[in-house]
């Protein structure tokens, strides 16, 4: 149950914080030192209180993360959530730069789709040509590969 601290807006104990936003406390406390939230107030007894905004800060991590950002992106994407002037057209580089990134991703694993397909047939060669004869692994021996 949230406490009324901090200027009147609600806070919450890391506990409290870890059940909005589904994360352990291990996680909020590791996002705190990567400085993906603000250090947290304290309370008399010296436990950790957040408000509402570190609800949001961390749902915002959680999105970012799903799209496939680094913590490194989603720091910098959360400074240009500070300027709202240019946030729009900066958000548009990183969307833009992320793109490109999972272009070659996807271009690498088709590569790898490939070569995985093509040991595969090797494979399926060796033993239709074994017949109950021992043979050896085209993969495993080393075989040229098809490129």
């Amino acid at each position: 149950m949230p406490s009324i601290h901090n200027g009147g807006q609600p806070t919450f104990q890391i506990g409290e914080l870890a059940k909005h936003t589904d994360l352990s406390i291990d996680a909020i406390r590791f996002y705190e030192r990567r400085k993906l939230l603000p250090p947290a107030s304290r309370s008399a007894g010296r436990f950790r209180l957040y408000t509402t905004d570190a609800i949001e800060r961390l749902r915002f991590v959680q999105q970012m993360q799903a799209l496939g950002f680094s913590l490194q992106e989603i720091k910098e994407l959360m400074g240009v959530r500070g300027d709202r002037a240019h946030a729009c057209s900066a958000v548009r580089e990183f969307l833009k730069k992320k793109l490109a990134d999972v272009a070659v991703r996807i271009r690498d694993l088709q590569q790898l789709e490939t070569e995985l397909q093509a040991d595969l047939q090797k494979c399926n060669r060796a033993l239709k040509q074994q017949r109950g004869k021992t043979c050896a692994c085209p993969v495993l021996e080393g075989e040229e590969r098809t490129r």
